[in-house]
């Protein structure tokens, strides 16, 4: 999963339909600096935002993860892909947490 890539997809998404960093994360209930971390590909946006996220965007969470709009013929392919990075990262920080 890229990080950098998806972060890119989101400002670019979050300029077509007109929001600033700070009017996007006042509707969201967040600070402008989670919009600025996530844009800058930091991290991802917490579980119980990107709905919202998604919904404000009009894409779907498999495009969120992907950084680009699936091609629907894609779509089962890049779901795959991206559940599998998703578990990937979850046992790295698994890993982390338990090392501490």
């Amino acid at each position: 999963m890229d990080l950098k890539k998806i972060g890119k997809f989101m400002a670019k998404k979050r300029v077509e339909k007109g929001f600033t960093q700070e009017s996007l994360a006042e509707e969201l209930d967040i600070s402008n600096r989670s919009i600025s971390k996530w844009e800058r590909g930091i991290c991802l946006p917490e579980a119980s935002k990107m709905q919202a996220l998604c919904k404000l965007f009009d894409i779907t969470i498999n495009d969120l993860f992907s950084g680009e709009i699936v091609d629907m013929k894609n779509n089962e392919k890049k779901l795959e892909e991206n559940l599998l990075e998703l578990t990937k990262l979850k046992e790295q920080k698994d890993k982390q947490l338990l090392s501490l």
